[in-house]
């Protein structure tokens, strides 16, 4: 093959394969994207607000710290954790189709 008509090789990845999300936070704790940004390149972002309508429930303050603590535990923030439990218990009782979590 000529030399003008050499395929590119693609070029390897400096950011490595991560085995786990702790693997991978402790990487970009130690690093910035904008060593990176030779390997990146843009995209179109969407957002969508999926909700409207909010509801106001309240809490006593023990049951309000333990929904905190279930919530921190599983990651989100108590008003997905809350709004989770009441779309899954809904469509246990055949009130509404699967949606995906938050």
């Amino acid at each position: 093959m000529s030399q003008d008509k050499q395929e590119a090789v693609p070029k390897k990845s400096r950011i490595p394969e991560f085995k786990s999300y702790e693997e991978e936070a402790a990487f970009w704790d130690t690093h910035d994207f904008t060593e990176f940004e030779d390997e990146t390149h843009p995209v179109d972002v969407h957002f969508v607000k999926p909700y409207s309508e909010s509801v106001q429930v309240l809490f006593d303050p023990d049951t309000n710290r333990k929904l905190e603590q279930f919530a921190r535990g599983a990651g989100l923030a108590k008003s997905a954790l809350i709004r989770n439990w009441v779309m899954e218990r809904l469509q246990e009782q055949g009130g509404m189709p699967p949606k995906t979590a938050l």
